[in-house]
């Protein structure tokens, strides 16, 4: 055994490794980006060729991640909570599919919106998919899981999700690591007699039928896992459900001594056995869980059973993150009081780096729509997301990857003009072609400004895939040649931009702009 100090994220990456992973897969997004990040910076992992390469996207990954399974190996995919949305229609049909080679379907949820649009709850996923669904309690845990997960989808034949919350996948602990490292698998592809993996009705149907038959094993599989755990208490006026990193946070408010029964709760689906033993001590149940109501609202029903508390009967936060004093507030316990706000500390809005290049891009735009007063802005996620922030106030619209420039077309299909959609490299190659390709079918009256710094910088600056061939992937989707422009964001330009906005807003038809200069991040650590 070795110790190490690492991020959950990191633990569940290591873990992989050790278990005889073959491939990662994945689009970056906090706060599931170092897993990825983690295989790149592994020398075992580049020794052992793991593959390791972003995909463009989270759908993209799922696919590819279910590919390397069923060439029998090892593998996981790797998203936050939002880009399950956009992988979902492969990881449900995974299911229906089944696997050969372990899959692991690893996606941090994002409890509190630290940086995402929503709380939604993965759990949610699982559930809807009708596979298994792990969530660590703790780093060690995340490591210990991740070859638990690979046996446990080949057993079953299928997809594992595993959940990791934001105060999991950012925070280190020891974790102690095996000696044992497993080898990659040498599975074979499935026999393709069975054929389960050509979807046609006919054998979907069977799949799916399948699929029901083995949900009792998964109940069981539960009900004996290493990571549930039954805890007698002496005080069985109230039982607790602590699911997850809640765990964590339950032990942490009683100082390690719960003196009521506590059922730890980290693989899904319920466990029903040791939850009719609690339901049957216990007078009445506290249900802890970081993110959304997903247990409590199944042990509530539909009626509403007044013995399950928690976030929605009131004694914790419908909304944000748990932590350990939430969790001492809920059962009364006595708290010290909080510290005064130090007068030092102000609190500042995010903002564009200095020397930005999307400050240079926003300047000019602004200035541009000045001369359009019914001119209206769909933003798109990225770093460019803050000009809808002073000074800019330039953005009418940020809902989910891609979503500018389809949310320009139909604005401008209801007369909205100008209809300007600002999108990253990044995201226009995640999501954002798409859109562009139904605004050319149709000449939509729109214009889409690209910014082109050559990297996902959000997330860290993680390579773009089309940066620099902007101009020739949209001319390759179909925009006319003459309205796809370019111009180099610098303040020096700043007027001969200023000009070719202008001019592309005021063009009754599609028009893109391209505005390129690196990243001054990626800049900055290329010039180091």
């Amino acid at each position: 055994m070795a110790q190490h100090l690492l991020l959950g994220d990191e633990a569940l990456a290591q873990g992989a490794l050790d278990a005889g992973l073959s491939g990662c897969y994945a689009y970056p997004g906090t706060p599931s980006t170092e897993i990825m990040e983690y295989f790149q910076a592994s020398a075992e992992a580049a020794e052992r060729d793991i593959h390791r390469l972003w995909s463009s996207n989270e759908k993209v990954a799922m696919e590819e991640a279910l590919g390397m399974s069923y060439a029998g190996k090892r593998a996981m995919v790797c998203m936050k909570h939002v880009g399950l949305n956009v992988a979902a229609d492969g990881f449900v049909n995974s299911a229906i599919t089944g696997t050969n080679g372990g899959l692991i379907v690893t996606v941090a949820d994002d409890p509190s919106m630290h940086s995402s649009q929503n709380e939604q709850d993965s759990r949610f996923y699982a559930q809807f998919a009708m596979t298994p669904c792990l969530e660590p309690s703790s780093q060690q845990e995340a490591y210990d899981m991740a070859g638990y997960a690979f046996a446990l989808s080949e057993e079953l034949q299928l997809p594992v999700l595993m959940r990791l919350c934001t105060r999991l996948s950012h925070s280190r602990a020891d974790v102690r690591t095996s000696a044992n490292k497993a080898a990659q698998n040498e599975l074979q592809p499935p026999d393709a007699a069975t054929r389960r993996f050509v979807l046609l009705p006919a054998i979907a149907k069977r799949n799916y039928e399948a699929l029901c038959a083995k949900q009792d094993a998964l109940v069981a599989g539960s009900e004996a896992s290493p990571f549930n755990r039954y805890e007698d208490g002496a005080d069985k006026s109230v039982g607790v459900v602590a699911c997850g990193i809640a765990y964590n946070y339950l032990q942490e408010a009683f100082g390690g001594k719960c003196p009521h029964p506590v059922l730890k709760l980290s693989q899904y689906p319920l466990p029903k056995k040791q939850l009719a033993r609690l339901m049957g001590e216990c007078r009445s149940v506290v249900v802890l869980e970081d993110g959304m109501p997903f247990v409590e609202q199944m042990l509530r029903g539909p009626l509403g059973n007044d013995r399950i508390l928690g976030r929605l009967s009131g004694e914790l936060p419908r909304t944000g993150e748990l932590n350990p004093r939430l969790v001492a507030e809920a059962f009364k316990l006595e708290l010290s009081p909080l510290p005064a706000p130090s007068p030092l500390v102000k609190i500042r809005p995010p903002r564009l780096c200095d020397g930005c290049p999307h400050i240079n891009s926003y300047e000019a735009l602004s200035e541009a729509l000045k001369d359009f007063a019914d001119a209206k802005v769909f933003g798109d996620i990225g770093c460019y997301t803050l000009g809808a922030l002073p000074p800019y106030n330039a953005i009418s619209s940020c809902v989910d990857m891609g979503a500018s420039i389809a949310m320009a077309k139909g604005a401008a299909d209801a007369g909205v003009f100008p209809a300007v959609g600002i999108i990253g490299d990044s995201t226009f190659t995640h999501s954002g072609m798409t859109g562009l390709l139904d605004a050319v079918w149709e000449n939509s009256p729109i214009t889409v400004i690209i910014l082109d710094n050559s990297t996902t910088a959000m997330t860290g600056g993680q390579d773009s895939m089309g940066s620099g061939r902007m101009a020739e992937i949209c001319a390759g989707i179909g925009v006319n040649r003459e309205h796809i422009r370019e111009f180099v964001p610098l303040p020096k330009n700043h007027a001969a931009n200023v000009q070719i906005i202008r001019e592309e807003m005021a063009y009754r038809g599609l028009s893109v702009i391209i505005a390129r200069r690196e990243c001054i991040q990626t800049l900055r650590r290329k010039k180091r």
